[in-house]
């Protein structure tokens, strides 16, 4: 099913899959007019005006935050180089815009001014603060950015439960509380318009043009393999994502890409580059792996969400070969890049196809320096660049 980009709807194939039929029913209208007016209620009780919008990653930033890494078990025996790799990180952005980093304790806080100072990053460029953490994923940990319509910019904190999947996320589940401290930004709690409970989501799993435009998965949102809201199906995540994020219309992609133990985060897999372009990461090699059917699927359901008669512009990203370790594929995507202000970072595999993805992002933007960074030692963990940062917009 779609229908044109501007005139809201869904894309892609409607409802939960039900014994081979597609199954959707929509709740009562009154119940979703309730739901509006409880979101536009708690709008105002923290002074935020008119409706809220999720900006695109482009627009101007404050700061850019990340956590410094600490928890052995996040790279099992390799936690040793990570530090490293996140002081190059800092290295670059913090010349381009302030660098807010959580520091789970003072030793980790002053192992990071060690390793940051080695790396010749200015003290002007960065902020520590103390800020228990589990991981360091603040892509998803931490809030996502909103602004109303005056520019005011305020923290939308979804519910963290670890991807549905581990165990230990209560400092985690506390880190949107302390970024509303550190920066006195106002902060809200996305609900259900089913139940009133929070919404559990992480920013992985979302990604807009800022024009109300957004991408999702239906392998994230909708399976009920690590189910992150146990009956809120399609309808009810879009009234979420119209209410709190400002998004007219949602294209339901299908899967992520192998070795995402996020099941299906879309910042692996199709990011936009400006308000009309999506860069796919597309494997070609149908004899290669299990990504060439993902990526084929994908891109299908972007040429029937507008890609074909020109609404859209979809540009194919390669897939660096398989990265594994200790027999464990990785989710090695130069999709996962980040964009700041002046720059974007992109992860970078010793493969030959780093070049053809730096040369790529730097034609789709040619107002920025692109970066590379090695994340072989960082895709480890089970992320990269985007899934470890996550942006503070300037507002007005």
């Amino acid at each position: 099913m779609t229908e044109d980009i501007g005139r809201g709807g869904v894309i892609g194939p409607s409802g939960r899959r039900t014994g081979g039929t597609a199954h959707f029913e929509p709740a009562p209208a009154a119940d979703m007019a309730r739901f509006a007016e409880r979101a536009a209620a708690e709008r105002r009780r923290l002074g935020l005006a008119g409706p809220l919008r999720m900006p695109a990653e482009w627009e101007r930033h404050a700061a850019t935050w990340i956590a410094w890494p600490h928890h052995e078990p996040d790279w099992p025996g390799k936690l040793g180089p990570i530090p490293w790799v996140y002081a190059e990180i800092a290295r670059v952005l913090h010349r381009y815009e302030r660098v807010e980093i959580l520091c789970h304790d003072e030793a980790v806080r002053h192992a990071a001014l060690d390793v940051l100072h080695a790396h010749g990053v200015s003290p002007d460029g960065i902020r520590l603060h103390v800020v228990p953490n589990d991981r360091v994923w603040l892509r998803d940990s931490a809030p996502t950015a909103v602004v109303d319509a005056g520019g005011r910019v305020a923290l939308a904190n979804w519910r963290f439960n670890a991807w549905a999947k581990y165990p230990n996320y209560a400092a985690d589940a506390q880190v949107g509380a302390a970024i509303e401290e550190i920066t006195g930004l106002p902060r809200l709690e996305p609900v259900r318009p089913d139940t009133g409970e929070r919404v559990v989501l992480e920013g992985g799993a979302i990604e807009t043009n800022g024009q109300g435009l957004f991408l999702v998965t239906e392998e994230c949102l909708l399976s009920p393999v690590q189910e992150r809201n146990p009956g809120l199906d399609r309808e009810g995540y879009e009234a979420v994502f119209r209410e709190y994020l400002g998004v007219r219309q949602t294209i339901w992609l299908g899967e992520g890409c192998v070795g995402d133990d996020t099941h299906g985060h879309v910042d692996d897999i199709a990011r936009f580059v400006d308000f009309e372009t999506i860069v796919l990461a597309y494997e070609e090699d149908p004899a290669d792996d299990e990504n060439h059917r993902r990526s084929v699927d994908n891109m299908r359901r972007l040429e029937l969400a507008g890609a074909e008669r020109g609404a859209l512009r979809v540009v194919k990203l390669p897939y660096p070969r398989a990265v594994e370790m200790k027999g464990e594929r990785l989710p090695a995507s130069y999709a996962n890049f980040y964009i700041a202000n002046g720059v974007v970072v992109v992860p970078t595999f010793n493969d030959p196809n780093d070049r053809l993805a730096l040369n790529a992002l730097a034609e789709l933007m040619p107002d920025r320096h692109v970066v590379g960074i090695h994340a072989v030692d960082l895709v480890w963990g089970l992320g990269t660049l985007h899934c470890l940062s996550q942006q503070e917009p300037l507002g007005s």
